[in-house]
């Protein structure tokens, strides 16, 4: 196992920075996630730490080691790809136990390593296959299977599960979670899909635009986004924003906006009278009551979309078409009436023009 840590780490090709001025602390034996949408800088992050880019400033370390200069062949890190990147000719057993041949291991030792990781991996009757005989899900564990016979002190992938359907992608990310929990190792994980990163981690950095947005454990960045983008990255129907400002009511502040007015959460001592909020709604957190007199919101049902455990309804409010989770077995239908209402506890509130949140 090994930490891992960013020193103010940066990446420019030419006049564009790929990564900005990076910090960031991996524990030993942590399984890290890097995620977010295409090109914001976590596989420049990845291949810098394999060694695979240069560092343009900062600096990486290893166990405390600088390893900034370090070839990669030096740096005893494993790393797994997209791509299964197999050899063809060779049989299963032979692309498990090339590297380590590569490196003059003793015939025995190889067979013995070959042997523990194709049992782990579920994959001993396949040895004497070749990769065109393979489905991918046991292509992509011949892959894993070749980083783990190295037994190297630092994992990194690169978003290994994207060509796999969707319903092997789930199954893999259960094996990949309970294989590295037996292994008691350090994993950097990079992906864009945010199921993943909330299944399999144990922290989750996420980027935007080659900047660090937010580290913490997977709840900890659903519950307590720090800004509008990880409050709208991470979710499945994602977060609603409404605009809003904040009121005067009965019982304290409320957050009006275009066909709602809402209590506002603690502490209110932080809002002002006609400060503008971006108000953030998850789809779960929505109360949805048949008679819509004397709710706070008040709109009617244009889509339901049946999910099988749940049902997505949709509704027009503030002027977005906002997601309700219900009941798999609700029985509203599109154009019937509902009154709307969410607990304060479970509102969200940004700054208009920052997009960080005001509950920090």
């Amino acid at each position: 196992m090994a930490s891992v840590e960013f020193v103010h780490v940066s990446k420019r090709y030419g006049r564009v920075e790929a990564v900005s001025d990076l910090s960031l602390r991996i524990a030993d034996g942590e399984f890290m996630t890097l995620v977010g949408p295409s090109g914001c800088g976590k596989s420049t992050t990845l291949n810098m730490l394999a060694g695979l880019d240069e560092v343009s400033a900062g600096e990486i370390l290893i166990d405390d080691e600088a390893v900034t200069g370090m070839p990669a062949s030096e740096r005893d890190i494993a790393m797994v790809f997209q791509s299964y990147a197999l050899y063809p000719h060779m049989s299963v057993r032979d692309n498990l136990g090339f590297a380590l041949k590569v490196h003059g291991e003793a015939k025995a030792a190889i067979a013995a390593k070959v042997d523990r990781a194709a049992a782990m991996l579920g994959i001993a009757d396949l040895l004497d296959r070749k990769p065109r005989q393979l489905s991918g899900g046991q292509r992509q564990r011949v892959a894993l299977g070749r980083a783990l016979v190295r037994e190297p002190r630092l994992f990194l992938l690169d978003e290994p599960l994207s060509n796999l359907d969707a319903k092997l992608r789930v199954q893999m990310r259960a094996e990949l979670r309970l294989l590295f929990d037996r292994l008691e190792t350090t994993v950097v994980f990079v992906t864009h899909d945010q199921a993943e990163a909330m299944t399999l981690s144990d922290r989750v950095a996420i980027f935007d635009r080659g900047v660090v947005q937010q580290v913490g454990t997977p709840m900890e960045l659903y519950d307590a986004p720090a800004n509008t983008f990880v409050a709208g990255f991470l979710g499945s129907p994602p977060m609603t924003f409404l605009e809003a400002t904040v009121a005067d009511g009965a019982a304290g502040p409320m957050l009006a906006g275009e066909g709602f007015a809402l209590a506002a959460p603690a502490p209110r001592d932080r809002l002002r009278r006609g400060q503008p909020v971006v108000v953030g709604i998850r789809p779960e957190d929505i109360e949805v009551s048949r008679d819509a007199a004397g709710h706070p919101a008040a709109t009617a049902i244009s889509l339901v979309e049946p999910m099988g455990s749940t049902t997505i309804v949709y509704a027009p409010l503030g002027g977005k078409l906002i997601a309700i989770e219900t009941d798999k077995g609700t029985d509203l239908a599109p154009g019937d009436p509902i009154g709307i209402g969410v607990p304060p506890d479970r509102l969200h509130l940004f700054d208009p023009e920052t997009g960080r949140s005001l509950s920090a």
